[in-house]
């Protein structure tokens, strides 16, 4: 099931402390889950209504956690007319992160779904369905004056600018019906006046449909062939001034065929895409928080950047043993563990920026970046450093699966002190990740891989020896983390990581 989200609370209790024994108190919606530091703080949002006998209680779309702005309606789970306990699941919510289950608080019927199944970006506070006590007529019920349907948000309206006063201007070129109109890049057109050519006696070649250079050039090689003629403007006497009317679009009824078209038009939905044209693909709430929130990290975080080669060879024998204990773990689980323990030894690194200034950390909350369908996300491991090897292999497992199936709470994505992500599964051998504000560092991880060294033995003899090395990256923010800190960081976090005895 979707992760829950209650809606209301004791209205008993709420009519004893107001005095009314007789109709139900304003209805109650319980918002989303913030996390400040590493606690979980709640928050109500109370919305009134009339005192009146009859008056339905309004269901708004809630805020589920601090990044969303808008809501999508997944699925009603509850029709019209349907009676409704205290903790049935009213509808599904895909927000910025998850797919959260809204529940009511009380008991009653669902009189009317104002915002349909499939409705997107629905913004916080919009109603979107009404309930009545038991008992009362709810086919009748209306929706209130003051709140209307919700649609989704519009875009601005562009101000037409003001007409601009009709002045004559020397006419240059005109084109003729039946002649199609060029991009002519710069080049081109200077070639083609000096030999008094037209760009429709050829054809354009370059990026979007521009006439270039080279396709002038062409044309004056034509010319000294005697193959085409001098095409020369005629000038035409200027029309008098008349009331602007849309322009028809002419038939080209001549002229060489136009390649490709200058602005590729959009494809018709069903049908095979055409040549040029290109088809739209919906985003999901998921992947435009994605691509605001990365975009205001690499524009207003000044990223550094530090890498380390790291050899797991005595990580891979433990964990040979630790399976012939069917104990199952992973080397990104001694990595995570690796990286607590360090954070744990320089709290220095444990911080975040807030726009004010650098905030300290009490705790060491590893978010994990899993790859989903509808993009990334990064569950949190809470209290890392205090963790075994088996339980946080035990906690990513679980989350993972969390986070793919939609299924986290609020509380298990939000927050973090420090990120890792690892490609090293998709044979990655080192890349740079993206910081997640207001977290200060990322580490990014790559495969082991296999490497021959030249160490000496015990006698001193020089040998070729294979090593399975890692590379791992990370992203500092240089306004809290400068290089000398993070350079520390990775030296530490290194000798953590080849001597598994550190992690214990």
């Amino acid at each position: 099931m979707a992760a829950s989200w209650r809606l209301g609370c004791d209205p008993r209790l709420l009519r004893c402390l107001l005095g009314f024994r007789g109709r139900r108190s304003p209805g109650l919606v319980k918002g989303a889950a913030g996390c400040s530091g590493c606690r979980v703080a709640s928050w109500r949002w109370f919305h009134s209504t009339q005192w009146m006998h009859g008056d339905p209680i309004k269901i708004l779309m809630p805020s589920l956690s601090p990044t969303m702005e808008e809501g999508n309606i997944v699925k009603w789970l509850k029709k019209e007319g349907e009676a409704v306990s205290a903790g049935d699941a009213l509808c599904e919510i895909e927000t910025d992160k998850a797919v959260v289950t809204l529940d009511a608080g009380d008991d009653g019927i669902l009189a009317k779904i104002v915002v349909e199944e499939g409705a997107k970006n629905i913004r916080l506070g919009s109603l979107i369905g009404l309930m009545v006590e038991e008992g009362e007529d709810w086919k009748h019920v209306e929706i209130p004056k003051d709140v209307g349907p919700p649609s989704p948000a519009a875009k601005p309206s562009v101000p037409h600018p003001p007409p601009e006063p009709q002045i004559s201007i020397p006419v240059q070129k005109e084109h003729t019906p039946g002649k199609l109109q060029f991009r002519v890049s710069p080049a081109a057109r200077n070639i083609l006046d000096k030999h008094a050519l037209d760009a429709s006696q050829g054809t354009a070649t370059g990026p979007r449909g521009i006439f270039t250079k080279e396709d002038a050039l062409k044309l004056v090689e034509l010319k000294q062939m005697d193959k085409i003629t001098e095409s020369k403007p005629t000038p035409v006497p200027l029309a008098p001034p008349t009331t602007p009317t849309a322009p028809l679009p002419t038939p080209a009824t001549g002229g060489p065929s136009y390649p490709r078209p200058m602005i590729p038009p959009v494809s018709t939905p069903g049908q095979p895409n055409a040549v040029g044209t290109f088809s739209e693909i919906p985003a999901s709430s998921i992947r435009r928080v994605i691509a605001k929130r990365l975009t205001e990290s690499k524009s207003t975080v000044p990223h550094a950047y530090a890498t380390a080669d790291c050899d797991v060879g005595a990580i891979l024998k433990v964990r040979q043993d630790l399976v012939k204990d069917d104990i199952k773990v992973s080397v990104n689980d001694f990595i995570i563990k690796a990286a607590a323990v360090t954070l744990k030894q320089m709290p220095d690194v444990n911080v975040s920026w807030d726009g004010e200034g650098p905030k300290q950390l009490p705790c060491i909350d590893i978010s994990v970046a899993v790859a989903t369908d509808k993009g990334v996300i990064t569950p949190i491991i809470k209290n890392a450093a205090a963790k075994g090897i088996q339980e946080i292999a035990d906690s990513v497992r679980a989350l993972s699966k969390k986070a793919r199936d939609g299924k986290l709470l609020p509380e298990e994505y939000q927050g973090g002190s420090f990120s890792i992500s690892n490609l090293g599964m998709f044979g990655i051998d080192e890349f740079i990740a993206v910081i997640n504000p207001p977290q200060a560092c990322i580490l990014a991880v790559g495969r082991f891989r296999p490497v021959l060294k030249l160490t000496q033995d015990e006698e001193g003899n020089a040998k070729l020896q294979q090593h399975q090395l890692i590379t791992v990256a990370m992203s500092s923010d240089s306004r809290v983390v400068d290089d000398e800190l993070a350079t520390r960081f990775l030296k530490n976090f290194k000798a953590n990581l080849e001597n598994p005895f550190r992690l214990a």
